[in-house]
C-alpha cells in the first residue's frame, strides 16, 4: 500500500509541478549573437581598430627595419669589416628585442582594452533584454546552456532591435 500511496503523491507532484508553470512567461536569449551583431560591437571594433592602428604601424615598421637590416647583412656580409659586420648583428638583435617588447605590450594593451569595451557590450545587452522582458512582462529568459529552444520563444532578434535603438539614441 505505501508504495501507492509513494507514486500517488509523485503524480500530484509532478502535476502540481506542471501546472504551476503553464502560466508562466519564458523566453531565451542567444547571447553570442548578440554580442557579434549589435551595433555597439561593430562600434567598439572600429573603434579598438583606429586606436591601436598606429601602434600596428610602428610594429609592421620595426619588422621592415629587421627585415631590411638582415637583407643587407645577408648581402654584403662578404664585403662589410669585422666591426661594420658586429654592429649590423648587434643592430638586428637590438631591433628583434624592441620587436618582441612591442608585441607583448600591444598584445597586452590591447586585451586590457578589449575587455573593458567588452564589458560595456554586456552592460547594454542586459539593460536590453531587461528593458524587453519588463516591457513584455517575462517570468524568465535564459541564455547559455541552452541545447533547444523553439523560435516561438527565441527573443534575440527583439533585444538586437532594442541594442539598435540604445545605439541609435546614444545610451
Amino acid at each position: 500500500m505505501t508504495t501507492y500511496s509513494r507514486l500517488f503523491v509523485l503524480i500530484a507532484l509532478l502535476f502540481t509541478v506542471s501546472f504551476s508553470f503553464a502560466g508562466q512567461k519564458i523566453a531565451f536569449v542567444n547571447q553570442a549573437k548578440l554580442l557579434q551583431k549589435a551595433p555597439q560591437a561593430e562600434s567598439a571594433r572600429s573603434k579598438l581598430q583606429k586606436e591601436f592602428a598606429k601602434k600596428d604601424k610602428s610594429l609592421v615598421n620595426l619588422q621592415s627595419q629587421i627585415q631590411k637590416n638582415a637583407t643587407k647583412l645577408q648581402k654584403d656580409a662578404a664585403i662589410l669589416s669585422t666591426a661594420e659586420l658586429n654592429k649590423l648583428k648587434r643592430k638586428i638583435t637590438l631591433l628583434k628585442r624592441d620587436l618582441e617588447r612591442d608585441k607583448a605590450e600591444f598584445k597586452e594593451d590591447l586585451s586590457i582594452r578589449q575587455n573593458e569595451e567588452l564589458v560595456k557590450l554586456q552592460k547594454s545587452v542586459l539593460k536590453a533584454i531587461q528593458t524587453i522582458a519588463k516591457k513584455e512582462k517575462y517570468d524568465l529568459i535564459i541564455s547559455d546552456g541552452v541545447i533547444y529552444v523553439s523560435d516561438q520563444i527565441d527573443i534575440t532578434d527583439k533585444i538586437l532591435a532594442q541594442l539598435k535603438k540604445q545605439y541609435r539614441s546614444g545610451k
